[in-house]
């Protein structure tokens, strides 16, 4: 099988970008499923920002840009992973939209996710509008590497689907990841939390507590043209970081694993997702040691594997496909106005945090105008995958599996990145990095909203 790969440094032809969707006819729903893949190089180059610090080096990994397009169940279908820190607000809508135009369908059937990696970019055009018309430097929201990318990814999507090629069967496998995965909030005992536990932690005593609640699983979907696998994803419910603030932008241990798993399985395109992690890093077991980097790699795409030798496959119609969307309004958080962050703003005191307030403002400014957040849901025979936003916590995840113990469920957060944290209810009272102010910008209702979009993607 061969993938489309590229590099953002490419020349772009306006013209023929204009001939290509003259002269692409979309395939029916009669050809039968057919899927396209394509991967894209995504790392920023020397001196461009990153989430922490600018880039001084290369890694020998890139940073990709990875998906998937489904073609023959009404108009096409696309996923996305890209390993990056975050895409928010208009950027967010400007990813599905340039995807949507490659792939010659709609931005409502585009599905775009980070990583979550931090030694990345991330990307909010909102952000950085904002900043900029304040006279302050955007800093790690400056978009010209970003909207370098959008203008290839458009033309790389379009490219990979003339290679698109059918799908007989949809796979289906689940393993335990183990010593990954740990719950970041140590309770005590009144239920309010009493330490963190990030994703390096160096306190043995903190490393000693129990795991918490996480999900182990990682779930792994692949798509088949008869015996030949296309596509390979996989889910899984942790913060993607060993070490960062290294100026080197690299894809972590999740990169490494899917690399791995690329070397053992090279007919097929390997693409992550991560889960609902918001609340799960790898504290337990990693102090922040760089060769941890290759354990927690090695652990994770030992699961990974585990999960493709036990995946059943399926024969797959396009009556077996569908892709539901609930566009759904978030509330956000009480404690956010634009008076305050206006005035956050223009505070010489606050400059070091301009960044984060330009997104909350900007986030602000969407709900208040009535801007709702596409929940979504690919139907694949008995298969659902989810597509959620901001930095979910585990307990949705574990949720909608509960929901329909008789289907197999896999989840995608990290797609629209505005909001930040989303917690559960109960967390807004427990305390906690993740559900302070600085951190999450939804009401702690918005647990409610949430389930009930879940519910209804599950039970169409």
């Amino acid at each position: 099988m061969r993938h489309v790969h590229s590099s953002p440094n490419r020349v772009i032809s306006l013209s023929v970008c204009v001939v290509a969707f003259v002269l692409f006819s979309t395939a029916s729903a009669s050809d039968g499923l057919r899927l396209a893949t394509f991967d894209m190089d995504v790392t920023p180059p020397l001196g461009a920002a990153m989430a922490y610090g600018d880039v001084v080096q290369t890694w020998d990994m890139s940073l990709r840009a990875r998906g998937v397009v489904l073609k023959g169940a009404d108009a096409p279908i696309v996923l996305c992973a890209i390993d990056w820190i975050g895409i928010g607000n208009k950027s967010h809508d400007a990813f599905r939209e340039v995807l949507a135009e490659g792939a010659r369908t709609t931005p409502d059937r585009v599905a775009v996710h980070t990583v979550h990696q931090h030694d990345a970019p991330g990307c909010d055009f909102s952000a950085e509008r904002i900043l900029q018309e304040k006279d302050m430097p955007v800093g790690r929201y400056d978009s010209a590497f970003a909207r370098d990318v959008l203008a290839q990814l458009t033309v790389v999507v379009g490219d990979a689907l003339d290679t698109a090629e059918p799908v007989t069967h949809v796979g289906m496998g689940e393993a335990e990841v183990r010593q990954v995965a740990s719950n970041r909030r140590i309770m005590d005992e009144n239920g309010k939390v009493r330490a963190m536990r990030f994703t390096a932690c160096g306190d043995p005593a903190l490393r000693a507590e129990p795991e918490g609640v996480i999900d182990p699983a990682v779930s792994v979907i692949s798509f088949w043209n008869e015996d030949t696998p296309l596509a390979v994803l996989s889910y899984y419910a942790c913060h993607p970081q060993s070490y960062y603030r290294t100026g080197i932008p690299n894809p972590d241990f999740p990169g490494v694993a899917r690399f791995l798993r690329q070397l053992a399985v090279p007919d097929a395109l390997h693409i992550y997702f991560t889960g609902a992690g918001g609340n799960i890093g790898a504290g337990k077991y990693n102090d922040g040691a760089p060769e941890n980097r290759l354990t927690l790699a090695e652990r994770l795409a030992d699961g990974m594997r585990r999960a493709w030798e036990t995946t059943e496959r399926f024969p797959i119609t396009a009556a077996e496909v569908s892709w539901q969307v609930v566009p759904t309004a978030i509330p956000p958080a009480p404690w956010l106005s634009i008076d305050t962050l206006e005035e956050a703003l223009r505070c010489p005191d606050k400059q070091a945090q301009a960044g984060g307030n330009a997104r909350r403002l900007a986030w602000l400014r969407r709900c208040e105008a009535g801007k709702e957040t596409d929940i979504a849901c690919l139907a694949l025979g008995d298969a659902r995958i989810l597509h959620m936003p901001g930095e979910l916590f585990v307990e949705y995840q574990l949720a909608a599996k509960e929901m329909r113990p008789d289907l197999f469920v896999a989840m995608a957060a990290y797609g629209d990145y505005a909001m930040g944290y989303i917690g559960t209810e109960a967390a807004y009272d427990e305390g906690g990095y993740e559900t302070s102010e600085q951190a999450s910008s939804v009401a702690p209702e918005t647990e409610h909203v949430l389930m009930r979009a879940i519910e209804t993607l599950l039970h169409p």
